[in-house]
């Protein structure tokens, strides 16, 4: 949501497009460091503007990147504002193409010249199918992503702080109204949300505006983030209640004003929703598609060949998955160990507020352990602390099994590693490790909080990514983590192949749903019959890529190709090999497409070779 309005030329999100045409390596032509310095810093400050431009049209950026600018607006949710980014975006790529020559610049601001560029023009691509992706879905919406934002991202460090969180209370009913308008008006050209995202929409924006103080109960949660916050304000305690009778009246009053817009709009579209299906269901889907898939994975993969691979996966995970079964003794076939892991209870945390907490300690005990690890595997650790935490009650219905929550860059906010434990007989004791590993340390916090700290490159590089190098990432510390001693028994190591497994499985489904025209319930009883996983979260799995097409082929794609130049860099070097250079040159350009990334590689191969 932070960057919903940004152009993708300047802050590419996790799944931001960039596709590497024919510019390669420097040629031994090009000009020397030395002689490049002035002109490499010109071209940083004229990225940096541009960056700072676009992050001007987004308050919720800006907030997101510790800033207090416009700190009590949100976002603009229309179409209009969407153009608004592109135009600019368009416009500074022409400014870069005018003032400055690749020729001219040194080797690291030649390739931030050639990221942005590209960038640019793949947002280009991407902004024909602006209209493709879903106001609301099992992913989040606006009902929900607001709450989130205000109690996750604005600080309150004063009472001006907190009469600008009074101000954004009220700024709800704009964001309601436009994206109320933006959902019937994509309705309205066949792009109507899938069946399955209404009910839980609406039963998590319904939890918002329950309680206190819209009705009677406990404090909802976006009222209960305000009174700790400024209960925590030195200032009198007239002033206190001043702000919070203030907050009430925002609550009670337009915001609840802006989502009763949400429910209305939801009353009138849901009736129009015709199933569950992919994206070969709307208007031109398959280039659609098609053009997520390279957004993605940053290739030019078909959805054929990512099926191949993802089943060619399944196989070899399975094999796998066969040999720890026979090491713990099991005499049952595979499917009938998939059923042990899933029911018996020793499997299983207690489904009550201390299993949850035995939970949240133990994933923060591992994160501990590959922390105190870290050194021996990586030259460079990331400064920002790193948090676990529960995914927050009202938001339990709409919210993945855990995912990361970047850092501000300027350390005050953490890294935040969120789980969801809504009903602890279907989360597994043994994928805990997998995931704190997957999505802290040394996962995506080691990766974007490390990128966030470079020095000397552009804040786009910084603060952007690539969904393949990024989950990419995180998949291939899953295995890393064995060699850095975090799975203690065979059962937290199985339960890290059926997280591989789940990423393979990706690959398989995403293509399936949105080429191959599977349905739901086939989606489903294909990743029942080659995993663990428990039912409820297959379920939310596959609602997931039914509405986020491409997204989950980020995972496999990515860890198969780090892994692949791992095992390239390890036979071209031999004894020369180190296991933390080769994860400094992974990480020290940030984050990459994939084929930038093997070049980065290469390089770092041929410099230990001397």
């Amino acid at each position: 949501m932070l960057i919903r309005h940004l152009s993708l030329a300047l802050l590419a999100g996790v799944a931001a497009p960039a596709i590497i045409g024919a510019t390669q390596a420097p040629s031994a032509a090009a000009p020397v460091a030395n002689d490049t310095a002035a002109e490499d810093a010109r071209l940083v400050a004229f990225l940096d503007r541009a960056f700072d431009e676009q992050v001007a049209l987004s308050p919720e950026a800006q907030t997101s990147l510790g800033l207090k600018t416009n700190y009590d607006r949100l976002d603009d949710y229309t179409d209009a504002a969407a153009v608004k980014s592109r135009v600019l975006g368009e416009r500074q790529l022409a400014q870069m193409h005018a003032q400055f020559s690749p020729a001219r610049l040194g080797t690291s601001a030649r390739l931030s010249y050639r990221l942005f560029e590209q960038q640019a023009e793949q947002a280009r691509e991407a902004f024909r199918f602006r209209d493709h992706g879903y106001i609301i879905s099992t992913n989040g919406s606006p009902m929900g992503e607001v709450p989130v934002f205000l109690i996750n991202n604005h600080r309150v460090d004063n009472a001006d702080d907190a009469r600008a969180y009074i101000a954004r209370l009220r700024d709800t009913e704009r964001v309601m109204r436009e994206s109320a308008a933006e959902l019937r008006e994509r309705a309205a050209k066949g792009i109507v949300p899938p069946k399955l995202n209404f009910a839980p929409v609406r039963a998590d924006a319904t939890k918002v505006v329950t309680g206190a103080p819209f009705t009677a109960g406990p404090d909802t949660a976006v009222l209960a983030d305000f009174k700790k916050k400024v209960a925590a304000l030195t200032i009198p305690q007239g002033e206190k209640d001043k702000l919070v009778a203030d907050a009430v009246a925002a609550m009670t009053g337009p915001f609840k004003r802006g989502y009763d817009v949400m429910f209305a709009a939801l009353d009138a579209v849901e009736p129009l929703a015709k199933g569950d299906n992919g994206a070969w269901s709307l208007p031109d889907g398959a280039a659609y598609y098609q053009q997520r898939l390279r957004a993605t994975t940053t290739t030019d993969l078909t959805a054929d060949q990512i099926h191949r691979i993802g089943l060619s996966q399944v196989a070899s995970i399975g094999r796998e998955m066969e040999a720890i079964k026979r090491r713990v003794g099991f005499t049952g076939t595979l499917p009938q160990f998939f059923d042990y892991i899933r029911t018996d209870p020793k499997f299983k945390y207690p489904n009550t507020e201390a299993g949850r907490e035995q939970y949240l300690s133990d994933a923060r005990a591992v994160i501990a352990d590959m922390m105190a690890a870290a050194p021996r595997w990586f030259s460079r650790l990331p400064k920002a602390k790193l948090e676990v935490r529960a995914v927050e009650k009202w938001r339990e219905a709409t919210a993945p099994t855990a995912f990361y929550n970047q850092p501000a860059p300027d350390g005050s906010r953490p890294g935040i590693v969120y789980v969801n434990l809504v009903d602890m007989n279907q989360t597994q004791k043994v994928q805990m490790a997998g995931i704190s590993v997957h999505e802290g340390a040394p996962g995506h916090h080691f990766q974007i909080a490390r990128a966030m700290e470079l020095e000397g490159l552009p804040k786009f590089r910084r603060f952007g990514g690539y969904g393949a190098y990024a989950e990419g990432w995180g998949l291939y510390t899953e295995r890393l983590a064995k060699e850095m001693g975090a799975y203690k028994d065979p059962y937290s190591e199985f339960g890290m192949l059926s997280l591989q497994m789940w990423r393979a499985i990706r690959l398989v489904l995403d293509t399936g749903i949105h080429s191959k025209r599977w349905t739901r319930a086939q989606a489903i009883a294909y990743f029942k019959a080659n995993s663990s996983v428990s039912d409820t979260d297959i379920a939310r799995e596959v609602d997931r890529y039914i509405n986020w097409p491409g997204q989950a082929t980020a995972y496999k794609i990515g860890q198969l190709k780090i892994t692949e130049l791992r095992t390239k860099a390890e036979k071209a070097l031999g004894p020369k090999f180190d296991i933390r250079d080769f994860h400094e040159a992974v990480l020290a350009q940030g984050a990459l497409p994939l084929d930038v990334l093997e070049e980065q590689v290469d390089r770092y191969i041929a410099a230990r070779k001397g």
